[in-house]
């Protein structure tokens, strides 16, 4: 057998550090959770239900969030390692059998979700830079390119090329370089980060709360709240979009070998970070509804390009100069993320590829700073390439595609797992069981199904489902692992496939 892929041939293999506690970990799910989303989707989701009643998208994401945050509570403080869903997916449906093939389908489509989601961070803090320089808008190309698959139908993909793709594109490069250190290190950058977040949030509420129009902010259309099949799509649309800014409160969960006490401290980053970032964001949203006329901001998020939401919000209240400012300390908050995210997601195909199951490359620790740098920069590059789409697509894409390839089978998993393994240890076990893990999965498949056009991204769904299939039993089949044969103990050390 060969050596394990982290060995560096020594007699002992380089172990990543627990040095991560509870305010680092609650801080990098913060700092994930929030983004540059709040101040770019604001718009989006107005216009999705017409009128301010679309902070429901907000209200039902937070429970939403809450009840899948459990989820990933437990699971996290039972398996606390590298690699969060794939770990727990590969132990839930059998780690030599069906887990096998659902731990790799997971790791696949990260090889989409992950990037997009680096990417949406990146596309939008270039969004906010063309505040500074509206130049950056300039479009040099934009194409659609249309591919016809048996059996799942056309797929679409818009492409585009500005001034603002070369931004995010640097962004990307210069998080890789930030994160191409020693977890140690990692923890005050984190912190530093999260204080520019908190300070940028707290300001725009204080602005909003002292200039607030009541009769604006709640200023309803006819007819907002008529349980119509308009409403539920509408509602359905802004959840997703809800949806997208409360995720990374499960951050903490890829990096749990590095959590120090992680039995505690993942339950509670967890739903401490659900709890602050649900009633920043709910007062937050208030606010600006109370400046800004919601139908301004329908006809902003139309065309998904200068929403700048937060800068007309201060320009009006403050002048020039805090416009200036809060869109510096949005940039500010889209990097954050950025970091974030790239932090977390370079542990999950490490992961695989220590189990044998990814590529062995990924499976590599930088000898000094004890970090898998190969899956940071491969990640990274992938993100970059990903910052030539449109946000939009971005949203729905990321979205759609990690609630049917990951969310939904992680919910369902939790309960058979409490069946197929009633003796595993669980520092901390679900509330009232199992209604959270079943009001999430009604949750996501109502998001999904419940959109206009929403079998674009179910479509791209599909087809990674297809694909990931498809790899899976190729190489199932050369090396005789499950469903073709017994998967050797030893293949955690196996060379690449």
């Amino acid at each position: 057998m060969e050596p394990s892929p982290q060995s560096g041939g020594g007699e002992t293999s380089p172990k990543l550090i627990r040095g991560i506690g509870l305010g680092s970990a609650t801080a990098l799910n913060m700092i994930d959770m929030i983004g540059v989303g709040p101040f770019i989707t604001i718009p989006l989701i107005v216009s999705a239900m017409g009128g301010p009643q679309a902070m429901l998208g907000w209200v039902l994401g937070a429970i939403f969030a809450v009840c899948d945050g459990l989820v990933w509570a437990e699971l996290g403080a039972a398996m606390p390692g590298s690699g969060g869903s794939y770990r727990y997916l590969r132990e839930i449906y059998g780690p030599k059998t069906l887990g096998r093939l659902v731990s790799f389908l997971f790791i696949w489509q990260l090889s989409f979700s992950a990037p997009l989601s680096v990417a949406s961070g990146a596309i939008g803090l270039a969004g906010y830079a063309s505040y500074f320089w509206p130049g950056l808008e300039h479009q040099y190309a934009a194409r659609t390119w249309s591919v016809p698959i048996p059996l799942v139908g056309s797929m679409d993909v818009h492409w585009l090329v500005s001034g603002a793709t070369f931004v995010a594109i640097g962004v990307v490069i210069l998080a890789i370089a930030l994160l191409y250190r020693k977890i140690t290190r990692i923890g005050w950058i984190s912190k530093l980060l999260l204080a520019g977040v908190l300070a940028m949030m707290g300001w725009i509420i204080f602005a909003g709360l002292t200039h607030f129009n009541r009769a604006q902010a709640f200023s309803f259309p006819p007819g907002a709240f008529h349980l119509s099949s308009a409403f539920f799509l509408g509602l359905g649309s802004s959840m997703l979009i809800g949806t997208y800014d409360y995720w990374g409160y499960y951050n903490v969960c890829f990096l749990g070998d590095e959590v120090k006490n992680p039995g505690k401290t993942i339950p509670r980053a967890l739903l401490l970070s659900i709890l602050m970032v649900g009633c920043l964001y709910v007062v937050m949203n208030v606010s600006i509804l109370g400046v800004v006329p919601w139908q301004e901001m329908m006809g902003a998020g139309q065309p998904n390009r200068g929403l700048y939401v937060a800068s007309i919000f201060m320009q009006r209240i403050y002048g020039p100069w805090a416009a200036n400012l809060v869109t510096g300390l949005v940039m500010w908050t889209a990097f954050a993320s950025i970091f974030s995210l790239l932090l977390g997601y370079s542990r999950v195909p490490y992961a695989a590829a220590l189990d044998g199951n990814y590529f062995r490359a990924f499976g590599r620790l930088h000898p000094d700073g004890r970090f898998p740098y190969v899956s940071l920069v491969a990640l990274g590059a992938v993100a970059a390439l990903f910052c030539l789409l449109s946000l939009a697509d971005v949203i729905a894409g990321l979205v759609v595609i990690r609630i049917i390839l990951q969310f939904l089978v992680q919910s369902i998993g939790l309960v058979v797992l409490r069946i197929r393994r009633p003796d595993l240890p669980r520092p901390f076990r679900m509330w009232l069981y199992p209604l959270p893990a079943l009001i999430s999965a009604v949750g996501f498949v109502f998001i999904v199904i419940s959109r206009t056009n929403s079998g674009t991204q179910i479509r791209y769904a599909i087809l990674i489902l297809i694909t990931g299939i498809a790899l899976y039993l190729i190489r199932a089949w050369r090396h005789q692992d499950w469903p073709f044969g017994q998967h050797p103990a030893t293949a955690a050390g196996v060379a690449d496939r």
